[in-house]
């Protein structure tokens, strides 16, 4: 069977499963929103007992400690499946996105499996990441 671009486009589209976008983004607004609650947390809690700036680190680092316990314990999966987007923007998705290849690919040895794929997902964000801020950076310098 012969189509074109525009009939193959249809043909998906008539095929392709509605995705429910309004449930969807009400999971993912309320999933992210109860993880950044669950950062602000932490935050008031360090804050007590540290200076504001090493709270906010010390807060970072909890947050990517649990999203990667949570992602070898299998539970960050099992979040993902249901609140989508919300747990890949806050700081935690981040620790998932390192963490998950990392277990995956155990079994093909330290260096060349885990250590070698650990970065498969996140490397290209922290890349566009350093890059864009070095960007900036110059931006920044040229026009101040």
């Amino acid at each position: 069977m012969k189509m074109t671009k525009k009939e193959y486009g249809k043909y998906v589209e008539r095929k392709s499963p509605k995705s429910p976008l309004l449930k969807n983004m009400l999971k993912a607004f309320l999933s992210g929103g109860i993880i950044c609650c669950i950062g602000e947390a932490i935050l008031n809690g360090y804050s007590s007992i540290l200076p504001r700036d090493s709270a906010g680190t010390a807060t970072s680092v909890t947050l990517v400690f649990l999203g990667a316990l949570l992602t070898g314990l299998k539970v960050y999966d099992n979040m993902a499946r249901f609140a989508g987007a919300g747990t890949l923007v806050p700081i935690t998705g981040f620790a998932n996105s390192v963490a998950a290849p990392a277990l995956e690919f155990k079994s093909e040895g330290i260096i060349t499996g885990m250590s070698a794929k650990m970065f498969v997902i996140a490397g290209p964000v922290i890349v566009f990441g350093i890059s864009a801020s070095v960007l900036y950076g110059i931006i920044y310098c040229l026009f101040s």
